[in-house]
């Protein structure tokens, strides 16, 4: 398979994020959710594994402003970039009817949600129902319900991420993307919390 091209990111775009993960199967990804990143309605948790969604939110102006905040939509971003390798993670959801997970280019822009560019592959989950997005379209997933936790995989050579059932043991959906610079995990979150948790091994079964 052909190399991809690399993008190279603007010193402020990765400043501040923990050094890349790099490396193949052995290589699992290990991240905390990165605060500056975090819209003014999400609170971390959890030592930052975690996030929950406050209706009211903090006031903006409260939030120190920087160029890596989500200004409109309630996204927060992992804080550890890969660039090469199979890495997997997984979500364990509560209370939570509407929310999107899944991995977008570290310096995507913070003008736009996770999943309508093509710079972010996600899962959706609202009104019951999945849909895997990426460039505003998406597609429906019928063969899964409203788990309590699932999984992701991340393969940046074969240009794949996948959710996982985790209580299954199975693969549900693989979206085909293209990687061409440090990605990092990505989630959006409109009511409940979310918790993450990574440094996991690559399931045999994927």
């Amino acid at each position: 398979m052909a190399a991809l091209p690399v993008r190279v990111l603007s010193r402020r775009s990765w400043v501040g994020l923990r050094g890349y993960v790099v490396g193949t199967r052995g290589a699992y990804i290990s991240f905390k959710l990165d605060g500056r990143t975090a819209h003014s309605s999400l609170d971390l948790i959890k030592k930052d594994t975690g996030v929950i969604y406050r209706m009211m939110g903090i006031d903006p102006t409260k939030v120190p402003q920087n160029l890596q905040r989500f200004r409109e939509w309630a996204v927060v971003l992992g804080d550890t970039p890969v660039t090469s390798g199979q890495h997997y993670w997984e979500v364990t959801v509560k209370r939570s009817q509407e929310f999107r997970i899944g991995a977008a280019d570290a310096d995507m822009s913070r003008d736009e949600c996770i999943g309508v560019n093509t710079r972010s592959w996600v899962f959706a989950y609202s009104h019951k129902r999945w849909h895997a997005m990426l460039a505003n379209k998406t597609i429906p997933i019928m063969n899964i319900g409203h788990p309590g936790k699932v999984g992701l995989f991340l393969d940046y050579e074969a240009g794949k991420l996948s959710l996982v059932d985790v209580e299954k043991n199975s693969l549900i959906h693989t979206i085909a993307a293209q990687f061409r610079g440090p990605v990092v995990p990505a989630f959006g979150l409109w009511d409940g919390e979310l918790l993450t948790h990574s440094g996991l091994a690559v399931p045999e079964y994927l």
